[in-house]
């Protein structure tokens, strides 16, 4: 039976590269697999996925899904959607449609929370409908676990701003709660 996972991480946990491996591993079984990708992510281009670690695959935007039928979806064995932070409610109540209608599972790769430690709207939705929640780890400058997005530029941490600004290393950085509260980025 299909399930709606949503695997979250801080920014450089690697959920871009942990999708793309496992779009790989699916791919050398024979096995169709669609990547998608939220629409308001443009970083890398508009229909590419790309790891930090120079993995990259094409993909398609999400809201290129919309009104397709049933029988658009049954010849994959599993979609994978990065940037799922930034899915909207119904492209979320989507995925869980077609996990539950469609039995083709979905697992969404995103942040959990901004920079002010908020969540964004498909997180949210997803820690209320996901049947599978884990966390994709990675720590911060001092060893401890990282559980915040820090946006920082040349005067240090920002804690104030729009909650979606696209940016990458230049402008943030995974912290422990403790170097976040403290603005310690180093």
């Amino acid at each position: 039976m299909a399930s709606l996972y949503f695997k979250y991480g801080v920014m450089g946990a690697a959920k871009s590269a942990e999708l793309l491996t496992t779009k790989y591993r699916y791919e050398e079984t024979g096995q169709k697999v669609m990547c998608l990708k939220a629409d308001r992510d443009s970083r890398d281009g508009e229909c590419i996925i790309k790891s930090r670690l120079g993995l990259s695959a094409k993909a398609n935007n999400v809201s290129e899904i919309f009104g397709k039928s049933k029988t658009y979806f049954c010849g994959y064995s599993i979609i994978l959607v990065d940037e799922a932070q930034f899915c909207t409610t119904e492209e979320i109540d989507l995925f869980a449609k077609i996990v539950d209608e469609y039995n083709v599972p979905v697992i969404c790769y995103g942040l959990k929370t901004d920079f002010q430690n908020h969540l964004f709207e498909g997180s949210k939705r997803l820690l209320e409908i996901a049947d599978n929640i884990s966390e994709i780890r990675t720590v911060c400058w001092c060893g401890k676990k990282a559980i915040c997005n820090a946006r920082y530029n040349e005067f240090g941490i920002v804690r104030t701003g729009e909650q979606i600004m696209l940016g990458a290393n230049d402008q943030y950085v995974s912290l422990c709660r403790k170097h976040y509260n403290a603005g310690m980025i180093k």
